[in-house]
């Protein structure tokens, strides 16, 4: 019987080599012991530089309208359901979401996402007025565009199309057989139409996930497997932040090495993906984040998220720099 360091050697190997690991094998991987997981982290870089630049992309979001959303997201501060004390606010100006743009391409961020609570964005009204703010950011600002707007139809993916959009983003949150565990007020079928909607309309889709939602460390694995199924090549990686209020508020930290263990084996399935690590980040991985961007991943979000904030942007360029990364340009 291989050891650790050996199973680790040899799969690593295969996929170096082109090959595709299976998900018995990402099940060995991510049940790696803690004194191997450096190894693990090694490993999964070196799949990151022989498949992907050696650089580091950074996206930014705007929470642009907030709370009262009528879905039951057992994680989310932004839930209707939920007492969290959340600030709301209708869809802000225009003038604000491109200020907040232009911050955001001078923290280094070459992508930027306009985000909606909510189930979708069904008034027609708002949704023109999205399509401009849009406009505006990409000329006036110069960055990639991209936006979450929830449940999307495909006619609005043509719409998001024709004004630049080239990401969309939805979550898949979890694997698909721990989806019913936290969400009841849409389906994961919901999810599946929505990816594909913005993939017939040409419009590439981010999509990830939020780990330590009660799920197991195969069921992780499973949701690597369904984003390499739905072709998926930007892949956020989220790490609770349990907010008091949430079903989810006593959900226990998961331990760094843990997370990073994930990191990796996202990596060995998905060598190709652009795998950035988001919300959560700073709380949970603390002084071992460089170990994200060394451990196979090759992007990270800036400037703070939803309803909680980040580290300063200085810090993370700081970061990227220590290490010896390129920063991604446009």
């Amino acid at each position: 019987m291989m050891s650790a360091y050996e199973t680790i050697l040899a799969i690593g190997q295969r996929v170096l080599d082109g090959h595709e690991i299976t998900k018995e094998e990402a099940i060995q991987l991510i049940h790696t012991p803690d004194e191997d997981t450096m190894f693990l982290l090694a490993m999964a870089d070196k799949i990151k530089q022989r498949f992907s630049e050696n650089e580091v992309d950074l996206c930014a979001i705007i929470n642009a309208r907030s709370g009262k959303c009528p879905e039951n997201c057992k994680f989310c501060a932004q839930s209707a359901h939920h007492d969290t004390g959340v600030e709301e606010y209708p869809f802000m100006d225009e003038d604000s979401i491109v200020a907040a743009a232009r911050k955001a391409k001078e923290a280094g961020a070459i992508r930027f996402s306009i985000v909606t609570s909510g189930r979708n964005t069904s008034n027609p009204n708002e949704f023109e007025q999205i399509l401009q703010v849009l406009t505006r950011i990409r000329e006036e600002v110069g960055v990639e565009i991209c936006c979450s707007l929830g449940l999307l139809t495909y006619e609005q993916a043509l719409r998001l199309k024709e004004v630049g959009v080239t990401r969309y983003h939805s979550n898949i949150e979890t694997a698909p057989s721990h989806f019913p565990s936290i969400c009841s007020t849409h389906s994961y079928e919901d999810k599946m139409s929505t990816i594909e909607n913005a993939q017939k309309a040409g419009i590439r889709v981010c999509s990830g996930g939020i780990l330590g939602l009660n799920e197991t460390l195969e069921q992780r694995v499973e949701m690597a497997f369904e984003l390499k199924r739905l072709h998926v090549d930007s892949v956020p990686l989220n790490i609770l932040n349990p907010i008091p209020g949430t079903p989810f508020e006593n959900n226990e930290a998961l331990h760094p090495l843990d997370i990073l263990r994930t990191f990796a084996v996202f990596r060995f399935i998905l060598p190709t993906a652009l795998i950035r690590t988001a919300g959560g980040r700073e709380v949970n991985l603390r002084d071992l984040q460089a170990y994200a961007l060394s451990g196979g991943l090759n992007g990270i979000m800036v400037g703070g998220y939803l309803t909680t904030g980040g580290r300063s942007p200085l810090d993370d360029l700081q970061m990227i720099d220590d290490l010896a990364l390129k920063r991604a340009a446009l």
